[in-house]
């Protein structure tokens, strides 16, 4: 092998943050010369492999770099002999919620600053404080470029013909007429609602408010034309959700920023991955929400799909598991750790039993609202590992992820996110919803997330959420695709140029759903 590889894999080792032990060296150079004309994609692959896992240390040494070369040369089969890597499972990469980067918005110099250093999980009062604020100041610069809400030239097309200028909440003390703001809904006082920005608030009217499509409910932030009533209240006329702009515009106008997590990659890393994207018709993922691992029904179910893909021609390249893993809330008073874990082993053998799935197929599990955890506050962690041992010894390709956690497939981000939110969403509601666009729950619901730029919008007395990884719910640029495992009623829904959604529970309905993400095609399916 070269002295040009031996630097390259160095290279690519410290990018990540990895120092290579000699010996651990001369273990990667041993799997690349198997690859001779993939030399970069197998090494790439390789790195994907070695960060997902749960390494101990940052040095690695020929032990830990060995148990995962063996695996990739075990599973040969998965390798196409024209391109040893477009048809591995591993073409993905799955990126937890507590490694995705955080990026604070400057409004004084425009740009997005990156947080260095570590953030931990107990944040001080400032911590909840810069979580609203951060928030804001995501919409506020996407809706600074849309000319209708900005502040028109002399010369602009605009100024005859009239803005929609924002105007801070502070401003409207004493001003008559109609005025644009943009705030976010709080309860300062039982009833008494009121719009916030960063320079003051306002109480505000919303009887008789015409509102566009969406679930308003507190913490969300909204734009509001109205005007200010002699008893200093704010009475809105017309409100919503501040406007989306396109994927490709947010990304161009930040580019190099890595929002999403895993690797930053090269425009012309980037340019390939995207062929190889596209002759990657086969891959498929199938996902699955409420695995009830105690109910023999819902694992005879189980065991049917799995038969049912074991004798495919090409199996599936991904299967998702989503909580909950238990018929009833997690609850030591009622609940085993020790069964538990032995009915997660019971997975594993069944899995196992199906040796062409448990060769070249890739299990991802997330925990559910109610599963085994230290606390029900978002992000949460993976399931905890004295559950997942066993099932572990007989799936060696299983993956634990946190919840939400993303997928990078080539360069098509995926979002995965297992909550009931959609009953939390109504139930919050301040006001109906409108229902002149739809009445459809779960397209309300997409439309709510994709404008508010976030996963979990609800008040945190809801839905806690920890302060210092608020960024972790972010949907920012807006992702190719968005799993909501909900217990509500399987659906899917494209919303400018989203697709999303909702597997249903396989535990209640027998619904799943098969997604292709080369074209983003949902395949709504379920069992009789």
């Amino acid at each position: 092998m070269s002295g040009k590889m031996r630097a390259k894999v160095h290279n690519k080792f410290k990018m990540r943050g990895y120092t290579l032990k000699v010996e651990a060296l001369k273990e990667i150079l041993s799997f690349l010369s198997n690859f001779e004309d993939a030399e970069d994609e197998a090494l790439d692959l390789l790195v994907d492999e070695l960060h997902t896992g749960s390494l101990k240390s940052s040095v690695l040494d020929k032990e830990s770099v060995q148990r995962v070369t063996s695996r990739l040369l075990e599973a040969g089969s998965a390798v196409d002999d024209d391109n040893p890597y477009t048809n591995m499972s591993t073409s993905f990469s799955v990126i937890d919620a507590f490694d995705i980067p955080k990026y604070r918005y400057d409004p004084i110099r425009k740009m997005f600053c990156q947080h260095t250093g570590r953030l931990p999980i107990h944040g001080d009062a400032s911590a909840k404080a810069w979580l609203y604020r951060d928030r804001f100041l995501l919409l506020s610069q996407r809706l600074s470029r849309i000319p209708q809400f900005s502040k028109p030239s002399f010369n602009s097309e605009l100024s005859g013909l009239g803005s929609c200028e924002i105007s801070q909440i502070q401003s409207l003390v004493g001003r008559t007429g109609i005025s644009w703001v943009m705030g976010v809904i709080s309860q300062f006082e039982d009833g008494h609602y009121y719009l916030e920005d960063l320079t003051a608030a306002v109480e505000i009217n919303l009887s008789n408010a015409k509102r566009t499509t969406g679930y308003f409910c507190e913490n969300t932030i909204v734009l509001a034309q109205g005007e200010m009533r002699l008893d200093g209240i704010f009475q809105v006329q017309t409100f919503g959700f501040p406007p989306l702009e396109d994927r490709e515009k947010s990304t161009t106008l930040f580019s190099g920023l890595n929002y999403f997590g895993g690797d930053t990659l090269s425009k012309e890393d980037t340019l390939k991955l995207a062929e190889m994207e596209s002759s990657a018709v086969n891959e498929m993922f199938v996902i699955l929400s409420d695995i009830w691992l105690d109910h023999d029904e819902t694992m005879a179910k189980l065991e049917t799909v799995l038969d049912g893909y074991e004798d495919v021609e090409v199996v599936p390249s991904l299967f998702v598991l989503m909580g909950n893993f238990c018929s009833r809330r997690f609850d030591l008073a009622y609940n085993s750790l020790s069964t538990l874990r032995s009915n997660f082993a019971k997975l594993g053998k069944m899995i196992g039993n199906h040796q062409r799935l448990k060769e070249h197929s890739r299990f991802l599990f997330i925990p559910g609202p109610d599963d085994a955890g230290p606390s029900k506050v978002l992000p949460r962690c993976a399931l905890p590992k004295y559950l997942t041992e066993e099932i572990r010894k007989h799936i060696p390709n299983a993956i634990f992820a946190s919840n939400p956690c993303r997928i990078k497939f080539y360069t098509q981000e995926i979002v995965f996110f297992r909550h009931d939110l959609l009953n939390k969403m109504r139930n919050s509601c301040l006001i109906p919803h409108s229902t002149e666009e739809t009445s459809d729950f779960f397209e309300l619901l997409v439309a709510t997330i994709t404008h508010q730029s976030h996963l979990c919008p609800l008040p945190l007395s809801v839905q806690p959420i920890i302060w210092n990884y608020d960024h972790c719910l972010h949907l920012y640029p807006s992702p190719h695709t968005i799993v909501l495992g909900d217990s509500s009623e399987q659906k899917a829904f494209k919303y400018t140029g989203t697709t999303c959604f909702n597997p249903g529970s396989f535990s209640n309905d027998y619904t799943f759903v098969v997604y292709r993400p080369c074209n983003q095609e949902v395949e709504l399916s379920a069992l009789e």
